[in-house]
């Protein structure tokens, strides 16, 4: 027998088809059945029996979702793996806190990571400024993703300026998007980090969650929404203030960038070097500054990072003399 179970769009669809499906893998386990996630819709095959019992739980699951809001998939039996946000657990009627995000933990590493996180949670515009590799984007990133798994926000925008390091990728063969998909891929792959394949996919189609370049931005009200500004060095000012005056009611904005890696025009200012300074201890916003010592990749970055900076002040140095 198959049968099909479809569900309302939007982020409660992650939350019950869970981290990596594994919530369906669960459900596959315990009533003994197959579960194809498609789209909004779970096909179910196997016996008549089995796929009854499936279809009803996951009924449940969606009339719970619609009538209380996104949050997991319960039922008794279920338990989830270790570490991972999303969980079946004992079924109950009695109210329960806003569900975690359907993502794998991430805990802060270091007094300033933990800082930005608390400052994000705080204010309404948050500057993530620093050296790469200090977790600017993949921290705020998580941040976001809890947002909306707790309906704090209803949508999440991911963006970046579009411009090249240092180097002309000249003519890029399709449409806007693929164009502009190599700029956007480490958002993309920060998202794939803490969130299955296919959920991010569901997310994206259902426009819950935005990828797209620094101009598509021109002319809107961003309501409600978790927006992730990054290499904001590559802004220039106008595009800077463009992007800062978007936000609508109840919205959240993080800008993250670097200002040593800025590669822009050497002519035209950072719109991040600008912003530093003319919003620094502007009520609502938070300026999160990291050192070289907060790089969480691989150690050998600190270390470059330790004889760039040390060159970077001889030269210095050596122009005031």
């Amino acid at each position: 027998m198959i049968a099909t179970v479809t569900f309302p769009p939007g982020p409660g669809l992650s939350l019950v088809f869970g981290f990596h499906e594994e919530n369906l893998r669960k459900l596959e386990e315990t009533f003994n059945v197959r579960v194809t996630a498609r789209g909004n819709q779970a096909i179910i095959r196997g016996a008549r029996r089995q796929v009854e019992s499936a279809v009803r739980f996951l009924e449940m699951a969606r009339n719970e979702n619609q009538q209380t809001g996104p949050r997991p998939a319960r039922h008794h039996g279920f338990s989830g793996g270790a570490g991972k946000t999303s969980r079946f657990s004992a079924h109950s009627n009695s109210s329960e806190a806003p569900p975690s995000p359907p993502i794998t933990r991430i805990i802060p590493r270091g007094p300033r990571q933990e800082a930005y996180v608390e400052a994000i949670r705080a204010f309404d515009v948050v500057f993530g400024v620093g050296p790469a590799g200090t977790g600017k984007t993949y921290l705020a990133v998580s941040c976001a993703i809890a947002a909306l798994a707790e309906r704090r926000v209803e949508r999440i925008i991911l963006t970046r300026p579009v411009v090249e390091a240092g180097e002309k990728l000249g003519f890029l063969p399709g449409d806007i998007r693929e164009k502009v998909d190599p700029y956007m891929r480490p958002l993309h792959d920060a998202l794939k980090d803490m969130m299955d394949h296919g959920a991010v996919q569901r997310m994206v189609e259902q426009e819950v969650i935005e990828i797209a370049p620094l101009a598509f931005m021109r002319g809107r009200t961003l309501n409600k929404a978790f927006v992730i500004l990054d290499e904001a060095q590559n802004t220039s000012i106008e595009q800077m203030k463009m992007f800062l005056t978007r936000l609508g009611n109840g919205s959240k904005a993080v800008v993250t960038g670097d200002t040593t890696q800025t590669d822009l025009p050497k002519t035209t200012p950072s719109g991040l070097a600008h912003a530093l300074t003319i919003l620094k201890g502007l009520e609502g916003s938070e300026i999160i500054r990291f050192l070289p010592d907060d790089v969480v990749r691989h150690e050998m970055v600190q270390r470059i990072l330790s004889r760039y900076d040390a060159e970077t002040s001889k030269r210095g140095e050596g122009s005031r003399r």
